[in-house]
């Protein structure tokens, strides 16, 4: 029987007791009735995950002892960051939830220049939170020992020129210069690939977009959604340069 993995953000080692934060105990305990003594796998994102039993499942809070560490070695071994334009709602956690699932290594949530949703200060601040809460529930599911970074959102000018200068920078497009049958990236920076927002890239984001480096990749004939669209990507990139 598969061990439920859960994430805490605490430094972990063999014979360290624990208290889980409440949402992780709450599940342990009160969703899934472990009891003292049962086993669970606790993670940190440093690449391992820790085999742990549970001490204590009271009401003043769950506690486990660590047993064991194992190393987690399931990462692509291609770099991949998801450049994505902030989308509505449930549309954005899918996509950081499947794109976490697909093995990315960072998202990089960009105000592009038809994006839809307008955040800031305090909201902002709780969406982010929420969007990171996402990406590590989505590890603890997919056996994930590392956790995408989740980039604070910013401009789409601001986000592309902070890249890494190495990466291969793609955003889709039915025109593009680039074929998957022709396609060879950097091996030292990784590729980017950009998503726009609901409505697209404007003329202007492609302009930025441009001259931060960003080149035409075709996923075949169609207009696919933002939703759609990154993922399709990124399954395929993986099938042919990471996860093979």
């Amino acid at each position: 029987m598969r061990l439920t993995r859960v994430y805490i953000d605490q430094p972990l080692a063999p014979g360290a007791r624990v208290t889980l934060p409440e949402s992780a105990g709450a599940h342990l305990v009160r969703v899934l009735r472990l009891r003292e003594g049962e086993a669970c796998v606790l993670f940190n994102g440093d690449g391992h995950d820790y085999d742990a039993r549970l001490l204590s499942a009271g009401k003043r809070g769950v506690e486990a002892e660590v047993d064991a560490v194992r190393i987690v070695d399931n990462e692509s071994p291609l770099r991949l960051v998801l450049l994505q334009g902030i989308a509505r709602g449930e549309k954005m956690d899918l996509i950081l939830q499947k794109a976490t699932e697909l093995g990315v290594a960072a998202i990089a949530p960009v105000f592009a220049d038809r994006t839809e949703v307008r955040l800031d200060g305090e909201r902002l601040e709780k969406r982010v939170a929420h969007w990171r809460s996402v990406v590590t529930s989505a590890c603890e599911q997919s056996g994930r020992a590392r956790v995408p970074e989740v980039l604070a959102p910013r401009g789409l000018a601001e986000a592309a020129a902070s890249l890494d200068a190495d990466a291969l920078k793609l955003t889709l497009d039915p025109l593009g210069e680039h074929r998957f049958d022709t396609l060879t990236p950097s091996v030292v920076g990784g590729i980017v690939i950009g998503i726009g927002p609901e409505g697209g890239w404007s003329e202007k984001d492609r302009v930025i977009l441009r001259t931060h480096g960003f080149s035409g990749l075709r996923l075949g004939p169609r207009v696919l959604r933002t939703e759609t669209a990154g993922l399709a990507a990124i399954a395929a990139l993986q099938a042919k340069f990471g996860d093979l």
